[in-house]
């Protein structure tokens, strides 16, 4: 049987979420980001009119647009409006695979009984996600993920966009190569010079030159170009990943704060391991400098971990190898290879990590009672 994806993308949706709960903001340019610095999170379809896109910098932001309503982050009241797409859309699917807080795709295949067909039923999504919710969304309509989710960008905001099976080769033959889900303006410009305007350009060229000049993210472009996709819509997916950054209220050039600063990170990292009941393999260290220029350092740990001062001390390693000669406005840790389950006892037990264990136990347990604030670290309090 043929499958049928949907792609449900939530227009501008951090801004849009802004509107809906404050009527008066409708209509009028909106952007969410950073309070005094940082980078814009979400930006209304009437900010985007100005120039304004995410990631852009607020302070670049203000200039396009110095009569747009700016707004902090409100990161708990987005999870509640995503908590509640999400079983919107577990109404008319078991199989619901969300990729961020504001998109997910669904396997709609065999439904047509109970829902009519593909397009009837993704109008209902739309209709229902709005009643409940004051929020549009974008859906794309196709036999396979890959194309769901370009479908899903075409006719922004409010869009409901089908690619029949039939129509995959030309559809492909029209669509313009940047539309192709992970190519950037960089690699765009590259295909560009080598005459590649449209996606089945692409296929002009053999996989291997394309591999010889992209490495593995030639080979996938190369076969997203065919617009073929197998991969399956999984509702239980594992993350790959857990992380924690901040952009600082000024720039930091002092080693000794920022150094605070990853602690706080590396805490908050290893306690969500614990709490899921992950460990991890790899800590990566992310830096970005005042001028915006971004470092990454990785390394992979002898064992697998989730404590706090083992991740907090490879943090530091790594970031001894990054250059603070010019100041960093954002730091962030992350970790990964991961794997469920719980850290396997040593047959000869070190006494230091069996305490170092019990101390994030003791921590875990009062933030749980108490808040995450109620107990800092000394080298914390100030």
């Amino acid at each position: 049987m043929q499958r049928t994806i949907l792609h449900i993308d939530m227009d501008a949706f951090y801004a849009s979420v802004e509107q809906a709960d404050n009527p008066a903001l409708r209509g009028k340019p909106v952007i969410v980001g950073g309070k005094v610095r940082g980078v814009v999170s979400a930006a209304s379809y009437e900010a985007r009119k100005f120039g304004i896109r995410s990631a852009m910098p607020m302070f670049q932001a203000k200039r396009l647009c110095p009569q747009g309503t700016f707004l902090p982050v409100r990161s708990k009241r987005y999870k509640e409006v995503s908590d509640v797409v999400m079983n919107i859309l577990c109404e008319f699917s078991p199989l619901v695979e969300k990729v961020s807080i504001d998109e997910a795709y669904m396997d709609i295949t065999g439904t047509e009984t109970l829902h009519g067909k593909p397009i009837i039923l993704a109008a209902k999504i739309k209709q229902r996600i709005r009643d409940v919710t004051g929020l549009t969304c974008s859906i794309g309509i196709a036999p396979n993920k890959l194309l769901a989710k370009i479908a899903s960008d075409l006719n922004k905001p409010d869009g409901l966009t089908v690619i029949e099976e039939k129509n995959i080769t030309e559809f492909m033959r029209k669509l313009p190569v940047e539309k192709l889900p992970g190519i950037g303006k960089q690699t765009s410009k590259e295909l560009h010079a080598l005459g590649i305007r449209v996606a089945s350009d692409i296929l002009r060229f053999d996989p291997s030159f394309w591999v010889a000049r992209f490495g593995k993210h030639g080979l996938c472009m190369y076969d997203k170009a065919s617009g073929r996709d197998n991969s399956l819509v999984q509702p239980h997916k594992e993350p790959k990943s857990f992380g924690s950054e901040n952009t600082f209220p000024r720039d930091i050039n002092n080693t000794e704060e920022i150094k605070k600063w990853i602690l706080v990170q590396s805490e908050k990292v290893a306690r969500e391991l614990r709490k899921r009941g992950y460990m991890a393999k790899k800590v990566t260290v992310k830096v970005k400098y005042a001028d915006f220029k971004l470092t990454t350092r990785t390394r992979s740990l002898p064992d697998l971990t989730n404590c706090t001062k083992v991740i907090f001390d490879t943090a530091l390693e790594l970031l001894n190898k990054v250059s603070i000669k010019k100041p960093v406005r954002l730091t962030g840790v992350s970790v990964s290879g991961l794997s469920k389950g719980f850290r396997q006892v040593k047959i000869l037990e070190d006494e230091y990590d069996i305490k170092q264990e019990q101390l994030d136990r003791a921590l875990d347990y009062i933030a749980s009672k108490f808040g995450k604030d109620a107990l800092k670290r000394g080298i914390l309090v100030e």
